[in-house]
């Protein structure tokens, strides 16, 4: 499960206890602040989406 938030998150946990269901939770490889980063640069709309396929065209270097 993927939790949204820190609330859903923590009732989760709750009822995987009550129902006696152990709960493993991986922490993330990335630093807190470059995924803040990242999203504010979403939010923003100030980013690039690169085509696998054509990752120079993409980036306009063609």
């Amino acid at each position: 499960m993927q939790p949204e938030n820190k609330e859903q998150l923590r009732v989760l946990k709750a009822n995987a206890k009550a129902l006696k269901i152990s709960v493993e939770t991986e922490q993330s490889p990335y630093a807190p602040d470059f995924v803040a980063m990242v999203k504010n640069a979403e939010k923003r709309g100030s980013y690039k989406t690169v085509d696998p396929n054509d990752v120079w065209g993409s980036l306009n270097l063609k």
